[in-house]
């Protein structure tokens, strides 16, 4: 079970003002719907797999109101407790990623982050190791 992106309100133009300057001109009508995700704090969706099944995840993180403040971002792949990453991502890069999520869905239907976003998320996950 997806988040519904069908259901998503447009956050207010108060709060879209903040973040325009981040994103280029193509990205700003999908914005006040990226906002409004990203102001709900999680989702859930699904990792496309080539050739196999989905994996449904659960993606969670904190929220503020300041697009260059850095938050801690959180996935949790539903079939395996071990398969939990996390990472520090800058706010407006994280919405970014939410927009590029919209987009995708539009043509998809499928809620899942784009590819940059798992290169971040793993690249972080190995600097640790």
């Amino acid at each position: 079970m997806s988040t519904n992106l069908k259901e998503l309100r447009p956050a207010s133009k108060s709060d879209v003002i903040m973040y325009m300057p981040y994103y280029t001109k193509d990205k700003h009508r999908v914005l006040p719907l990226a906002i409004s995700l990203y102001q709900q704090g999680s989702l859930e969706g699904e990792r496309q797999i080539e050739g196999g099944e989905n994996i449904i995840f659960v993606a969670s993180w904190g929220v503020s109101s300041i697009p260059s403040e850095s938050t801690r971002c959180a996935l949790q792949f539903e079939r395996d407790a071990e398969f939990r990453y996390e990472m520090t991502i800058e706010n407006s890069k994280l919405v970014d990623y939410l927009i590029d999520m919209i987009i995708n869905y539009d043509r998809t239907k499928v809620v899942d982050f784009p590819r940059n976003f798992y290169r971040e998320l793993l690249n972080f996950v190995d600097e640790k190791a």
